[in-house]
């Protein structure tokens, strides 16, 4: 059985998000085409006006017409781009997607493609990702959804999917061909492209963001710029909240409604993107840099690398230093 893989184009989209995806399936077909009896992916760039789809720099595709709702589809796939946006608000294509949906084996989005899937309510009550540089603003815009930054992929529900950015509808579509054709074709079309079946650090996003989540209340505001000039204090609750002049109590509910998260929690992340970038730009122990980024040990930090990135702090460092 042939399996139709389409990508929807619009203006602006996102190059990668696009070639990515379809270099994965189209290369795992030619390597299915000496064994006919398994199947095959037929893959196509379409659009509600077939034609030119010029992207976010400058590259056009040629699209052909998107299938009619109704039409069995095995698996949909909605990039993302600074171009998404527009599109939310073109009701043909929010229309187009919710339509075709319920034909359609498998949804899946890549970066902020995933806002498409939001607008046209595929995401409702379900957990998903997208870029890390967009998830605030999918948070805050889709309050129904479960936004989680830090995954490269998710399957969000039986038949929907959402990936990270760029590069990570790559991972996501070689694990579609796992899926499909199992482990031995998934690695033999990573061998190709030249990339690991599956990265290092897993599912972990390693893309550190280079933004807080910024209070409104200037006390909150100011505790913020505290942890964030000092990753290494002592940052218990009780001083916290004196430097906003609050109650410990008073404190903790107002940082986190503020914030988004409790204190304790924000204190650790910003620790780890301390430590994060100190393992990238220095040639200091992981001891030293625990000691200094306020995780009191190595193990300490180790336990909370591993569980907001993925990996050890000595793996991240021969990764990215």
């Amino acid at each position: 059985m042939t399996r139709s893989v389409v990508i929807l184009g619009f203006p602006g989209v996102q190059a990668m998000d696009i070639v990515g995806p379809h270099d994965v399936f189209t290369g795992a077909g030619l390597h299915l085409a000496a064994q006919p009896q398994l199947g095959g992916y037929d893959v196509s760039l379409v659009a509600l006006d077939s034609g030119p789809v010029r992207t976010l720099t400058g590259l056009e595709f040629f699209a052909s017409a998107a299938p009619e709702p109704g039409t069995a589809i095995d698996t949909v796939i909605i990039p993302g781009g600074f171009g998404t946006e527009a599109v939310r608000g073109d009701r043909a294509v929010i229309e187009w997607i919710r339509a075709v949906a319920p034909n359609t084996r498998r949804m899946v989005s890549v970066c902020s493609g995933a806002f498409l899937l939001a607008e046209a309510g595929l995401l409702d009550g379900c957990r998903a990702t997208t870029h890390w540089a967009s998830a605030e603003h999918m948070a805050r815009e889709f309050p129904s959804v479960v936004v989680d930054p830090e995954p490269i992929f998710i399957r969000s529900s039986e038949r929907v999917w959402t990936a990270a950015g760029v590069t990570a509808g790559i991972d996501l579509a070689l694990s579609l061909v796992e899926e499909d054709h199992g482990t031995e074709l998934a690695q033999t079309v990573a061998r190709w492209l030249v990339l690991p079946l599956r990265r290092p650090g897993g599912q972990t996003q390693f893309a550190a963001p280079v933004w807080m989540p910024r209070a409104k209340r200037e006390p909150i505001r100011d505790v913020q710029q505290l942890i964030e000039a000092e990753p290494g204090g002592a940052h218990s609750i009780p001083e916290l909240a004196r430097a906003a002049a609050m109650s410990p109590r008073h404190f903790t509910r107002t940082f986190t409604a503020e914030v988004g998260e409790p204190p304790s929690i924000y204190v650790e992340r910003v620790r780890t993107d301390a430590a994060r970038r100190q393992l990238t730009e220095t040639d200091d122990t992981v001891t030293a840099i625990a000691a200094r980024c306020g995780f009191g040990s190595a193990e300490t930090l180790r336990r909370s690398f591993i569980r907001r990135v993925g990996v050890s702090p000595d793996q991240y460092r021969k990764t990215f230093a």
